[in-house]
């Protein structure tokens, strides 16, 4: 690890000569202007990301003078230097728009420009066609295209295929006089030589390059995977009959879960804080002030005298435990994210060896956590202003300690109340020996803070899913979050959390539970479940958005073995529900993508429609389309406008779908009806065949 890296904490003074607009210098266009390329992430500062395979568009405008063909291509440079010229498509002439979708085939820094350029070939092409057509200057244009060929024969690197065909042009152009200039001009711009010139191997001439922007491209979970939320100390915890006790669950009790957690389809499972709880203002059940010599605190309280960060709890186990822990995870399939909470309890060893960490009250105490009007006397939030040297370091030390025990993903508290800078450091300080590491950010908070979080490092985060119900808020979201900030930020997609329970879910009954699950496993590729959404955990704390008797305050057990076969509660769980989501989304690989996203029209408004597609290996498509009524209360049945370009089909196409929900089989067109609600499935999510 890297401690030495940490930021200077000294601020520094600058001073800027403003110079007057008029007298400013110019960067200089080049002599084909080549502009606003894209994805750029502030202004090339930091770097657009993407995911091994991943499909990304790459777009800029490029012109030039007069009438003479212009061109453009991407130039994408892999971690070791080498460089891939890929022509680029003008899909508006009218405004000079060029775009190529592009992938990088390995994780690392790589980056990408966009060059124009003059296209002689394209140039005399033109121009021989128009004049030859019209019978103007008709040998002087194909020798004009003789020249044009000599100079293409010459281009490094040309194969000795495409030699030839350069070389069959040329005979053809200069074929003896019997044959028409028409039939000369055709022979030496078959689809073949076209091929050859305008993709293979162009002559490019007055290359023109923008700036080199960087991309970082990581593994695939970083934008893709499931995740499932565990609260440890509930795994395997019993409440003892004879003594009236709770049991705490342990990290090897909690192992015995990973089996079912993993056979449902998960990628991750997500342990909240496993480190030593506090004493001092420990909460009670329901967040309340006076807890009792058994209730066992908030897991975000974190530290005692048995350790902080760096520790485990005593009830939980060992990092011996915890290694068996990771070593079960893997077995089955599973990676492990922890979740880092920066903040502790009075009780931490942090308190006293460093005060000064904290933030200090007129009346000489330490300030607590506070969210007016939640408060949190058992949790003191630290200081970054106070010591960021010996914070970052000590900070970058904890993280290594779960690193080495086999933690690959980390999901991190409240990101939006630390400094940016820190975690910028953070991420790339790790990263340099482990790029392996995410992070999700859980920062629900101003959009600017939000999206500045991703651009510095973090690869996934929460979103305002939870709150977006209805078929136009869920459209402009997506919208939103599949354009431009997709070159960047990935969203996370949670129907409910340990603190997120919301009135959507609280009233909506099974229908609410399955169509939110549904639909956060397919508009984005990246979403999470936490422990007992299976069971529809749907009761509140009277006036707050969270359930009552919370898992962050006391125990749970919540008695899996009844809900599986030949149990006394089997077929209550939608255990099964979560299984095929995932199953579907492993199975179809235009879901584990973002910026893919399509709405659909239906005429009524309580529905959603939308479409994701991927064009495969094999050089198939795979096509997902959703349907989902948004309505959970009542069956509804309307009619979903496709739009039809949007699949790739004509207006007037007939097709088959297969409902993964169902098994049912259906041929639809441009207008299909549907019905969906309480009385039977609330979505259909169905896979387009024949593409």
């Amino acid at each position: 690890m890297r401690t030495d890296a940490a930021p200077d904490p000294t601020p520094a003074t600058t001073s800027r000569l403003r110079v007057p607009r008029s007298q400013a210098p110019q960067v200089p266009l080049g002599r084909i202007p080549v502009l606003d390329v894209r994805p750029c992430v502030d202004h090339g500062d930091r770097p657009a990301k993407s995911v091994v395979d991943e499909p990304f568009d790459v777009t800029a405008t490029v012109f030039r003078e007069g009438h003479d063909a212009v061109a453009a291509s991407v130039v994408l440079t892999d971690p070791d230097g080498a460089e891939s010229v890929l022509p680029m498509t003008c899909v508006n002439p009218g405004l000079s728009h060029w775009l190529r979708e592009v992938s990088a085939d390995r994780p690392g820094w790589w980056s990408y420009r966009v060059e124009g350029w003059s296209d002689p070939w394209g140039t005399w092409l033109h121009d021989a066609t128009v004049k030859i057509d019209a019978g103007v200057d008709e040998e002087l244009m194909l020798a004009e295209g003789v020249l044009v060929l000599e100079r293409a024969l010459d281009v490094p690197g040309r194969s000795p295929g495409g030699r030839q065909l350069v070389r069959d042009a040329l005979e053809a152009l200069t074929a003896p006089g019997d044959h028409s200039p028409r039939a000369r001009l055709h022979a030496a711009s078959t689809p073949e030589l076209r091929t050859e010139l305008e993709v293979t191997l162009p002559l490019r001439e007055l290359v023109t390059a923008s700036d080199d922007l960087p991309l970082l491209v990581e593994r695939e979970l970083a934008l893709a995977g499931g995740w499932y939320e565990i609260f440890p100390r509930s795994e395997g915890a019993y409440l003892d009959e004879e003594t009236g006790r709770w049991v705490s669950g342990t990290l090897r009790t909690a192992a015995e879960r990973l089996p079912a957690i993993a056979g449902m389809g998960f990628d991750v499972v997500y342990l909240t804080p496993i480190h030593p709880i506090g004493t001092t203002a420990r909460k009670g059940p329901n967040n309340t002030l006076d807890a009792g010599p058994e209730d066992p605190g908030s897991p975000y309280a974190i530290g005692s005298p048995d350790g902080g960060h760096d520790a485990i709890h005593p009830d939980l186990g060992t990092f011996e435990d915890f290694d068996a822990f990771v070593a079960r995870a893997r077995e089955v399939g599973l990676e492990v994210a922890l979740d880092i909470a920066l903040q502790c309890s009075p009780d931490h060893p942090w308190v006293t060896e460093h005060p000064e960490w904290f933030t200090t009250r007129a009346d000489g105490t330490i300030a607590y956590a506070e969210n007016p009007p939640k408060k949190y006397q058992d949790i003191y939030p630290v200081n970054f202003d106070n010591d960021p040297a010996g914070i970052y370091a000590e900070v970058r030390r904890v993280i290594q300690v779960w690193v080495d025990h086999g933690v690959t993903l980390f999901r991190v508290d409240n990101p939006h109340t630390k400094a940016v800078e820190f975690w910028q450091w953070l991420i790339a300080d790790v990263a340099q020996d482990h790029p392996e590491v995410i992070w999700l950010s859980e920062a629900f908070t101003k959009p600017a803070m939000m999206h500045t979080l991703a651009k510095v490092g973090f690869q996934q985060s929460y979103t305002y899913y939870a709150w977006r119900n209805s078929a136009y808020e869920l459209d402009e979201y997506l919208t939103e979050l599949s354009g431009e900030s997709a070159a960047y930020m990935r969203p996370s997609f949670w129907p409910t959390t340990h603190d997120i329970l919301t009135p959507y879910m609280q009233f909506g009954g099974p229908a609410a539970w399955k169509v939110r699950a549904a639909l956060a496993a397919t508009l984005v590729p990246t979403w999470g479940i936490y422990a007992g959404y299976e069971l529809m955990e749907h009761v509140a704390r009277p006036g707050a958005e969270e359930q009552i008797d919370n898992e962050k305050y006391q125990y749970k057990d919540r008695r899996w073995s009844d809900y599986e076969p030949g149990g006394p509660r089997e077929g209550q769980s939608l255990a099964g529900w979560l299984t095929m989501l995932n199953r579907i989304r492993r199975d179809h690989p235009s879901l584990r993508l973002l910026r893919n996203y399509r709405r659909h029209h239906v005429d009524d408004e309580n529905f959603l429609a939308f479409s994701k597609s991927r064009a495969l290996p094999d050089g198939s498509t795979d096509t997902v389309l959703v349907v989902a009524n948004l309505d959970p209360h009542s069956a509804r049945e309307s009619t979903v406008r496709l739009d039809m370009g949007a699949l790739g089909m004509e207006g007037w196409e007939r097709f088959e779908v297969e409902d993964l929900v169902t098994g049912a089989v259906w041929e639809w067109g441009q207008d299909a009806f549907v019905r969906l609600g309480a009385d039977g499935e609330p979505v259909h999510v169905l896979a387009v065949r024949g593409r």
